[in-house]
């Protein structure tokens, strides 16, 4: 069916993560009504994949990303929002500014605004091992898990700006910090470089891949690392490896029919936003680790959700 919905909505969301939570109570709460929030699955984002949360302000217990995520939907809800468990598949600005979101079941939805908090996800390096004891030694996120590994050894994988400052960070926390790249030049920027290598905790291996990663039932025991050059085997006897190879911003919904995005975006794709929330284009806002420069913390998506409902009122409000 191609059904168009008669009643225009103030505000759709597409997301249904810490950012887009947080913009759907703020939104409503706000003043707002028909307030749609379009995420597939059950809300609450990557966050609920997470085994361990120790650093979200008034947590004082450490819980799973799941249990942390289990109250947002129906406090989220409280004031009028309403969540649809649809896919959206493109969006599209109408002459009038308002937006035409289109469904995967080809129904189309038009609504005054909308916030993009479809996030992001980590590459894969593709090891052996990574599927395996992801969450339990392989981990994406260093501020996040890092302090688990306080004074133990730790490596990290990756050759750009985001792996090398993590190493930087975990070196903050961990004995010794491994960082393992294929190339034996990085991709970081110079100022970078120089801070690592200047850095007595962190060892350089470089031409090398993880070939694999071992363990038990408590989690990763042993990290195998293999020279690219000479075949030569390696094995770090680190309990965690740091993947830093790369993010896929999930940011589909906004190519257009020419295969353009519908605002500015950078060379990896993520959103451009001003402070507000703001993107170029009128009516259209982006929240949480679909924009640029993210910190990919739970507790700054749920800021942003915020600030951009914020920003979505007061542009409603211009409309009259």
């Amino acid at each position: 069916m191609n059904n168009t919905i008669d009643k225009i909505l103030d505000l759709a969301i597409i997301g249904g993560g810490p950012a887009g939570l947080t913009a759907g109570l703020y939104a409503t709460r706000g003043g707002l009504e028909n307030v749609v929030m379009y995420e597939k699955g059950m809300p609450g984002g990557q966050i609920t994949s997470s085994s361990e949360i120790e650093n979200y302000p008034g947590q004082a217990e450490v819980v799973s990303g799941l249990d942390l995520m289990q109250k947002w939907p129906e406090q989220c809800s409280k004031f009028g929002l309403v969540h649809k468990m649809n896919e959206v598949k493109n969006i599209t600005q109408n002459s009038d500014k308002t937006f035409t979101i289109t469904l995967e079941n080809k129904d189309k939805v038009i609504s005054k605004a909308v916030i993009i908090a479809t996030g992001s996800v980590p590459k894969k390096a593709g090891f052996k091992g990574e599927d395996e004891f992801f969450g339990r030694g392989v981990s994406t996120c260093a501020t996040c898990d890092g302090f688990f590994y306080k004074d133990k050894e730790v490596s990290v994988l990756g050759g750009g700006d985001a792996a090398l400052e993590e190493a930087l960070y975990l070196a903050n926390i961990c004995s010794k910090v491994y960082i393992i790249h294929r190339r034996d030049e990085f991709r970081a920027s110079p100022a970078t470089v120089k801070r690592v290598k200047e850095n007595t905790k962190i060892e350089l291996i470089t031409n090398s891949i993880v070939e694999e990663v071992v363990g038990d039932s408590a989690g990763v025991t042993n990290v195998i690392v293999k020279n690219r050059q000479t075949q030569e085997i390696q094995t770090l006897n680190t309990t965690g490896i740091f993947v830093f190879v790369g993010r896929d911003v999930l940011n589909e919904t906004l190519i257009q029919e020419d295969g353009i995005f519908l605002c500015d975006t950078n060379d990896r794709g993520e959103i451009i936003v001003d402070l507000s929330m703001k993107t170029n284009i009128d009516g259209l806002f982006a929240a949480g680790d679909v924009r640029i420069q993210a910190p990919r913390q739970v507790v700054c998506a749920a800021g942003d959700g915020a600030t951009a409902a914020l920003s979505v009122i007061e542009y409603i409000h211009t409309l009259g």
